[in-house]
């Protein structure tokens, strides 16, 4: 398997859908790329913002962690 490519906080904040095209988040120390999701349209999904590590919100939400496993991993969070 291909080492992950690290990226920092602020480099994940670029990713936001606004500053970039691209839409990525953070869970657990892996970056995600959510930009074909359409809940995640303009790097917003309901109170959330893209360009963040999400894992102390997830508690809030809906649904579980295996929500993520439908994304392509692109890097692990510095």
């Amino acid at each position: 398997m291909d080492e992950l490519q690290t990226y920092t906080r602020g480099q994940l904040a670029l990713r936001n859908g606004q500053d970039k095209p691209q839409i990525w988040v953070a869970f657990k120390g892996v970056i995600y790329d959510v930009s074909e999701s359409k809940l995640w349209r303009n790097g917003k999904h309901y109170e959330h913002w893209a360009g963040q590590d999400l894992t102390d919100e997830l508690k809030d939400a809906p649904h579980s962690e295996k929500v993520f496993e439908k994304f392509k991993t692109v890097g692990k969070l510095l």
